[in-house]
């Protein structure tokens, strides 16, 4: 029931950080994989790593902040790979900063990436699924910030509660075609994207203690749930988020 073989699945920033774990952690449940990143060089690095899983290991270009162009580029994508079964929208950013110092840019900047890049990828994947009569499943990568918040984060929160309800209104759109939708919240994990934060002492002792768990999480921490949804054995959940935070939102 958690295996994945004769499926390929699709990873946006899958050349480095969660996305490299997670793609990682498909490729060893039998899947095959399209990464998906702007760096060239990355996603040849990437590709080298993910050689020893076996799997094919498709990599392709593609800056997912020009949103109008991430249909076109998804059916060149198909028309030259093959269908895609799984997609995961990992692809993100942030920009911290006080609510009332936050530039409009660097919040449009964010948004696009957040939030309308994992709805165009999303509905490209679900256009072709239906297309072709065929189910799929999509797991958008979300946050603690789905549910809560702290200081600086204003930007990042606004667009990770877009993917939290964009993840159920998918849901309930796609269910009748079998496009299951649902949704991973990391918490704190340690990344090339984070390390200055793991390098600060302060930082890093308010999120030990802050987590019952008492640690940062890794990328690999993460593929558990991943491989279970892309999974048959997710086949009737949807419109749902796991949240892997060491139990952070468990703690007041």
């Amino acid at each position: 029931m958690f295996r994945l073989d004769g499926k390929t699945a699709l990873v946006t920033g899958g050349s480095k950080g969660i996305g490299l774990g997670l793609a990682q952690g498909l490729a060893e449940a039998g899947a095959d994989l399209v990464l998906v990143a702007r760096g060239q060089a990355d996603l040849e690095t990437a590709r080298e790593k993910l050689a020893e899983t076996g799997r094919r290991i498709e990599i392709a270009t593609c800056d997912l902040l020009q949103t109008d162009e991430i249909d076109g580029f998804y059916q060149e994508l198909i028309a030259d790979i093959g269908s895609i079964d799984i997609l995961i929208n990992n692809a993100g950013m942030t920009v911290r900063a006080p609510a009332h110092e936050l530039a409009m840019a660097d919040l449009q900047k964010i948004l696009a990436l957040n939030v309308t890049s994992v709805f165009a990828m999303s509905q490209a994947f679900a256009r072709e699924r239906i297309a072709a009569g065929q189910p799929g499943k999509i797991v958008n990568i979300g946050s603690l910030m789905c549910s809560a918040t702290r200081p600086g984060t204003s930007a990042y929160t606004t667009s990770k509660g877009g993917v939290l309800l964009m993840t159920k209104a998918l849901a309930t759109d796609w269910a009748s075609h079998g496009i299951l939708v649902n949704a991973i919240g990391p918490g704190y994990i340690e990344t090339p994207l984070t390390k200055p934060l793991v390098d600060d002492p302060e930082f890093t002792g308010w999120v030990q203690e802050r987590t019952p768990l008492a640690r940062w999480g890794t990328p690999a921490d993460l593929v558990g749930a991943a491989v279970f949804l892309a999974s048959p054995a997710a086949d009737f959940i949807t419109g749902q988020i796991i949240y892997v935070d060491g139990g952070w939102l468990a703690r007041f």
